[in-house]
Formats: C-alpha cells, structure tokens, sequence
C-alpha cells in the first residue's frame, strides 16, 4: 500500500508541474538524481554524516547541530538532503555541507540504493518526515539513526490503530529519539520505544545564536518608528489584514517579509498596498529609505531573523493556511508577537499564548484590537520581554543534550 502510494504521489507532483513552480522544481531537482550522487560521491571513503530536513524549517532545527558537530568533528563530511524544494533552493549552497542533495522518492529500491552509495556512519532526521523504506534500510544495514527536536501526538498516523500497526514500525528503527517534551516521551513509552529522552527543540539555541550575532540593517534603523509591526512568512490572507490595518492607522509603519519573494507574489503585494510602498531591493543603492513611505516590502531572503529587532510588535503569517511560521525567531529579542488561529500542532504557539507572550487573532476586528494594545502599552510591552526572554533562554540546551549523546555512540 504505501509504496502504490508513493508512486501516486509522484505521479501527482507530476501532473502538478505543469502548472506549479515548486511542483516543477520537485520533478527537475530529482531526475537523474542517483547519477548526481554517484558522481560526486565516486570513490569517497571519508567518515560521512547524514542530515535530512523536510524544508527551511527544520534546517533551521539542525543547523545548531550541524555546527557544533562540525567543531567537533570537523573531519568527518556531511551530506544534508532535502524533501522540498524550498528547503534545497535556498540552501544548496550551505558551506558547512560538503553534499547537498534532494531526498529520491520512498521506494524499497532507491532506499537500497541510496544507503549504498551515501553509507553514512550517523544519520539525524529532524522533527518529522520520516520514509519508511529509507530507514528500514538504514537499519538493516546497522546504522545509528538519531530524531531530534520531535514531537509527537495521538492523533498521529504512527499510534493509528489500522495504518499504526505497520507504518508505526518506523520509530523502532532509531538508535535514539530526542522529543520536545514529556508528552511526547510518556505517548512512545506507552508504546513501546524507550530510547527516547528529552531535549527540547533545538531552535531555541538557532534563535539566540541569531540574536548574539546580530548586526544593525542601517536602511531598516532609517525606516522605522515608535510603532512598527514586522510581519514575517505572511501570506495572502495575512497580507489583507495588514493592508487594511495600515490604511486605517497612518501612523504606523509596517515591514512586510512575505513568505514567497517570486516576482509575481511581489507584484501582487505592491498592487495590494497601491502605491505606499518601497521595496527593499530598490534601496541598495541609497543611503537612507524615503520618509514618507509607510511600508517596506523584503523581495529578497535571508533579512528576517534580524528585522524582527526593529519591531514594536511582531506578526508571524500562515496562521491562515497550513500553520504559523517560527515564532521563536520574533521573541528572542522580547517582542510580543501575533498570529493567526491555526496555530493549535504548534507548541511554542502554545506556550506563548499561556504565558502572555503571544496572542492569536481570526479577523479584521481581533487583529485591530490586539496590534492597537500591543503598540499603545509600553507597560505591557516590557513585562512581555521580560517574560519573553527567560522562556526563550529557559529552553535552550537541546544541541548540547544530542551531542553528548553522540559522543557517547559515535
């Protein structure tokens, strides 16, 4: 069953590619994919370690562990893969990755394959996106496999009484499993995977890595007030509410980092904000950004883990669609921070609502009446940093915790 389902998957990323541009980048990154990796990695015996993340976001979760692994081990190579395309377009260039590949379809025979020819010492799946004939083979072959920065619930496919029964088998192939918290740990108990402990999630100690290296954007530091909201990974439907916002508050400025900088996702932010704009990328060349522009759009990546510095409120997008981006990287400089309502799979969303950190809107009027506190409380507002920073700061350590591990099994 799974394996009909994964060449129907692919047959519908295929039929996909006509029409969408991620779809198409799947299907090209993946053809002739195993003639990439043997030529690359063609008569190579050096001691490799394997990362594989789903996407940018859990890239951001290994990268504190492929850096501090990389001080440690600075000898030994690392293959890093990945299953989408928005994680491997953005990060195919990675300098601390001597390999950077897509991850070939699920199947019994590219999983032979593939462990054949990238025959890593250690493997480390980050969060989720777990292939069941890939680490199978792993496992067969008898090599440490590590999750970390997991979380896990009941409702997912792995405790299911019907597919659980066999696609749940996967979680007994890790050497080790780190979770985020003790409900995670206490459901795998239950049922039956003991190696397994916590350690958090290691985004924690990306963000304050982030923070400690910051350094000032001078065109941003010209832009902004007293009464800036940074909106980062928004979409379409975040992007609405903004501009409505906006227009009926003049005095506010906004950062809009939208979650898709292609020129046509572009093109339709401008139009939506008519005119009261500049774009980022036009500035490279001034000195200063014009005064009398009320929004700043980012057409180009890289910029928002440091632009959240600069807001008097934080809002994180896709708390309308699939879910919200990382909050993490909003309150690690102690700002409070809003997000739409489908935040409920996501933790750290919340814990921020429990503490007073975050809070969620679902429409226009929740979204006025909670910016327009947020911005107006300067009182409230340092009492969120404050609380803010110690939740932050109180969670780091989960790199520490899998390296040791690793010491101890390497």
């Amino acid at each position: 069953m799974y394996w009909c389902l994964m060449h129907l998957y692919y047959l519908g990323i295929f039929v996909a590619s006509a029409f969408n541009a991620k779809a198409r980048l799947w299907i090209k990154g993946r053809k002739k994919i195993f003639i990439k990796i043997e030529q690359e990695l063609k008569n190579n015996d050096e001691d490799k370690v394997w990362f594989h993340c789903a996407s940018l976001g859990e890239f951001e979760q290994a990268r504190p562990v492929i850096e501090t692994f990389k001080e440690k081990y600075p000898d030994k190579k690392i293959i890093l893969t990945f299953f989408s395309p928005s994680g491997y377009e953005i990060r195919k260039n990675y300098p601390l990755a001597d390999w950077v590949f897509y991850l070939p379809l699920d199947t019994p025979k590219n999983a032979r394959k593939l462990v054949k020819l990238f025959n890593p010492e250690l493997v480390f799946f980050v969060k989720y996106d777990l292939w069941y004939f890939i680490l199978r083979e792993l496992h067969k072959k008898g090599k440490k496999i590590v999750l970390f920065s997991a979380i896990f619930r009941p409702n997912q496919i792995f405790f299911n009484k019907i597919a659980g029964k066999w696609y749940g088998r996967v979680l007994f192939f890790f050497s080790h499993i780190f979770v985020q918290d003790k409900a995670s740990m206490h459901l795998l108990k239950r049922n039956g995977i003991n190696n397994v402990s916590i350690a958090g999630d290691t985004r924690f100690d990306r963000v304050v890595k982030i923070a400690q290296q910051f350094e000032p954007l001078p065109l941003i530091s010209d832009f902004v007030n007293d009464k800036t909201i940074v909106a980062g990974s928004t979409w379409e439907e975040d992007e609405k509410l903004l501009a409505l916002y906006i227009k009926e508050h003049p005095e506010i400025k906004l950062i809009l980092a939208p979650h898709e900088v292609t020129a046509k996702n572009i093109s339709r932010i401008t139009r939506l904000f008519n005119g009261n704009h500049v774009k980022y990328s036009e500035l490279s060349d001034q000195k200063s950004a014009p005064k009398d522009a009320q929004v700043m759009i980012i057409d180009t990546i890289g910029l928002l883990s440091k632009l959240y510095k600069y807001a008097t409120v934080s809002y994180v997008g896709g708390g309308f669609g699939n879910g919200i981006h990382n909050l993490l990287e909003a309150i690690v400089f102690g700002k409070p921070v809003v997000f739409g309502p489908n935040h409920k799979k996501f933790k750290e969303a919340l814990d921020l609502l429990y503490l007073g950190i975050g809070f969620t809107i679902n429409d226009y009027e929740s979204l006025d009446k909670e910016l327009s506190r947020l911005i107006n409380d300067n009182q409230l507002r340092k009492e969120i940093e404050y609380k803010a920073l110690r939740y932050i700061y109180n969670n780091t350590g989960a790199t520490e915790k899998i390296l040791k591990w690793v010491e101890k099994n390497i």
